[in-house]
């Protein structure tokens, strides 16, 4: 048990005389997350994705923002399974959103694409079938904002 202990100690040592450093860990990065203003296209996938990236952000709405991000959101769904009746049974759903991230004060643009697939069953009943799509949806739309905030704070963390 104390060999255990003592190679814990010596580990976080070595790390840290290393000089690593985790990105969570860049105050400026996490500040400026929370002053990212989100812009996306109106419609209802493009609006879950720009709650998605607030929560995300962590968005503060009081401040000013220091950056505009844009996104723009393309979908595709595509039936998997067939019934006898040729009636699709299960959907795949691809959402690609391609962002870019603006500096309010001026500066050079940054923009990645990251895309996500879904799939959700469907039903015989029309509200049942309505809504396994919007979860869908908010799945990936969920999926998407972790994606591209990952991708934010490696691009706030390398000047």
């Amino acid at each position: 048990m104390r060999i255990a202990a003592t190679c814990a100690v010596l580990a976080s040592l070595a790390v840290s005389a290393c000089g690593f450093t985790p990105m969570y860990a860049e105050p400026a990065v996490g500040s400026s997350l929370r002053r990212i203003a989100v812009t996306t296209q109106d419609d209802r996938l493009g609006y879950r994705l720009r709650e998605q990236l607030e929560d995300v952000l962590a968005w503060d709405r009081g401040a000013t923002p220091l950056y505009r991000l844009t996104t723009e959101v393309q979908q595709n769904r595509r039936s998997l399974g067939r019934r006898i009746d040729d009636t699709a049974t299960r959907y795949e759903l691809t959402v690609k959103a391609t962002w870019t991230l603006t500096p309010a004060a001026g500066g050079m643009p940054v923009s990645g694409t990251e895309t996500v697939t879904t799939t959700y069953a469907t039903a015989d009943q029309p509200y049942a079938a309505i809504a396994a799509q919007q979860d869908g949806e908010e799945r990936a739309a969920a999926e998407l904002a972790r994606l591209i905030r990952l991708d934010l704070m490696q691009a706030l963390s390398n000047p």
